[in-house]
């Protein structure tokens, strides 16, 4: 089994904090560009899919036994040439470690997880994908050591903290109540549905039935053969995003690192809010490219070609070395627009606090109401017996 032994490449410090923390891995293709997707909350390693087979033309592990001797059909379907990547299990899911302390999850700890595996792997540089949760830790590690990163892909992302909360309306709270219930592979499957696609891509027909009754079983099959995400692992990946900031000087290491940005999202996200995304993507200007597909939080399966495409067309302005210039798509003037955008800025953040404290008020109420009922449950009646008379 491919693992990294996070302790092995990393200074005394972190490799005492490490020690014993091991990083599941597989890579796929073969060539001089080096590739590495870091996936979201509760994803693993085969969450990418579609970019694997996108990017490296295949989909069969480099340390798959049964793989043919012959690998030039694998790169065929590949424009740029060449291509190895890499996907991940981050700690606290798949076959990765589970360390139960909260402490001891981070976005920037998991950054160095994915450091340690550029040097397990012997790679240099490489370019960077991440979505999600995976392109707030794919932040931290461009800001970490920006030396290493070629570009750097951020998809479906969002600031951390208070913007981790989806929009509060009817459907997203209903799915936060079934997320937090689901306990078998089944009752995460139909959540975890509504929560990765829009409504108008799962309801479209495949033939005699709908995305969704297809995509239905295989995330069923996916989730019983991979397991449930366990308890320290989710609330450590939680506590993650939940504390996950980027500072001013970590945004201007990005900046002035030498490499080119994509921030890819889905319109339809009900997780990762978009403004929240065109916010950052402003905010690493001048060399961010916003682009946007009508999809949800999955838009990497959602509109795959498309989101390939994007991919491959960052990779190849890397390798030719395009200005940020010719790259980012954002309007040149901005006077009167930045002033517009400072307020409305201010207003959104205003909105997102208090959004979040609503957020915090309903949880505290289903806490509370939980705790009252299984408390009622305990209580057994007593029978008071009429009193005899004297």
């Amino acid at each position: 089994m491919p693992y990294c032994e996070v302790g092995k490449t990393q200074n005394a410090v972190d490799a005492a904090l490490n020690n014993g923390i091991q990083i599941y891995y597989r890579t796929y293709g073969h060539g001089p560009i080096k590739v590495l997707l870091i996936t979201g909350l509760a994803g693993t390693h085969d969450s990418w899919g579609p970019q694997i087979r996108g990017l490296a033309g295949t989909d069969r592990a480099n340390d798959d036994e049964t793989m043919a001797v012959d690998r030039e059909s694998d790169r065929a379907n590949n424009e740029v040439g060449g291509i190895e990547v890499c996907s991940l299990d981050n700690r606290g899911m798949g076959r990765s470690s589970v360390p139960t302390k909260k402490s001891d999850y981070s976005t920037r700890i998991m950054a160095k997880d994915a450091i340690a595996l550029l040097d397990h792997l012997g790679w240099k540089k490489a370019h960077v994908f991440g979505h999600s949760m995976g392109a707030m830790i794919a932040c931290k590690m461009a800001a970490l050591v920006p030396d290493r990163i070629l570009s750097l892909a951020l998809l479906n992302v969002t600031g951390g903290g208070f913007e981790c909360c989806p929009k509060l309306d009817r459907k997203t709270l209903s799915i936060a109540i079934r997320f937090l219930k689901a306990k078998t592979p089944e009752q995460r499957a139909a959540v975890d549905l509504d929560t990765h696609y829009s409504e108008e891509y799962l309801e479209e027909f495949v033939g005699s039935d709908t995305r969704r009754v297809i995509l239905y079983q295989e995330y069923v099959k996916g989730i019983t053969a991979s397991g449930m995400q366990s308890n320290h692992g989710f609330e450590g990946q939680i506590n993650a995003c939940w504390r996950h900031k980027m500072t001013r000087a970590e945004i201007d290491l990005i900046r002035s690192g030498g490499f080119l940005v994509s921030v890819i999202h889905g319109r339809q996200d009900v997780i990762a809010q978009i403004n929240h995304a065109r916010r950052l993507a402003e905010k690493l200007q001048p060399v961010a490219r916003m682009v946007e597909f009508h999809g949800g939080h999955l838009v990497t399966h959602e509109r795959t070609e498309e989101v390939n495409q994007a991919l491959l067309e960052l990779i190849k302005a890397s390798e030719m070395k395009m200005s940020p210039h010719d790259w980012n798509n954002f309007p040149k003037k901005r006077s009167e627009a930045s002033n517009r955008t400072t307020v409305e800025r201010e207003t959104n953040i205003i909105i997102a606090k208090i959004h979040v404290f609503l957020v915090y008020l309903i949880s505290l109420f289903m806490t509370a109401f939980k705790y009252g009922r299984s408390s009622l449950q305990r209580l057994k009646p007593v029978r008071v017996g009429a009193s005899s008379p004297k």
